[in-house]
C-alpha cells in the first residue's frame, strides 16, 4: 500500500518516505493483528464452540458434551478467549449450583457463514482428502523403503 502525496509543482503525485515507511509499518502492525485473530477463528475448537452456538444459548455443561474431544480446561480456555474478542457473551447466574449460560454477540454471529461455508467444504471434499492422504502416504512409505539407509 503506497501513500503518495501530492506535489504542489505537479499535477503528479511523488512518494513521500516518511509516509512509506508509516505505511509499512502500520501495514506489518494489521497483519500481525489479523494473524492473531486469523489463529483464534482459525482454531478447530474456536471454530466448534461458534457453530454449536448458533442456533441457541448453551450453558458450560451443553457445549462440553456437544463439541466432542474437547477438554474442560481447552473449552475454558476457549470459551474465555472468544469473551475476550467480543464474539460472545458469559451471563453467570446467581443459582446453586451456579448456571453461566454462553451465547453469540452480534459480532459473534458475523462469522456464521464463514464457518458453516468451511465446515460444508470439509464435508463435501473430505472422502477426496481422506484418498489423497492415503495415496500419499502410500507413496511416502514406498519411497522410504526403496531408499538406501544409512549405517
Amino acid at each position: 500500500m503506497a501513500h503518495l502525496s501530492a506535489s504542489p509543482d505537479t499535477r503528479h503525485a511523488t512518494p513521500d518516505p516518511q509516509a512509506g515507511a508509516a505505511a509499512r509499518e502500520s501495514d506489518e502492525q494489521a497483519c500481525r493483528q489479523v494473524l492473531q485473530i486469523l489463529a483464534l477463528i482459525g482454531d478447530k475448537w474456536s471454530i466448534l464452540v461458534i457453530g454449536q452456538l448458533r442456533e441457541r444459548t448453551l450453558r458450560f455443561g451443553e457445549l462440553h458434551r456437544a463439541v466432542i474431544g474437547i477438554s474442560q480446561r481447552m473449552l475454558t480456555r476457549t470459551l474465555r478467549q472468544l469473551e475476550r474478542d467480543g464474539l460472545l457473551t458469559r451471563t453467570a447466574h446467581p443459582t446453586v449450583p451456579p448456571r453461566v449460560d454462553y451465547a453469540l454477540t452480534p459480532l459473534g454471529t458475523t462469522l456464521l457463514d464463514s464457518v458453516v461455508a468451511l465446515a460444508e467444504w470439509a464435508d463435501t471434499h473430505r472422502h477426496q482428502i481422506n484418498v489423497n492422504r492415503r495415496r500419499y502416504d502410500t507413496s511416502r512409505h514406498e519411497h522410504k523403503s526403496e531408499s538406501p539407509r544409512n549405517v
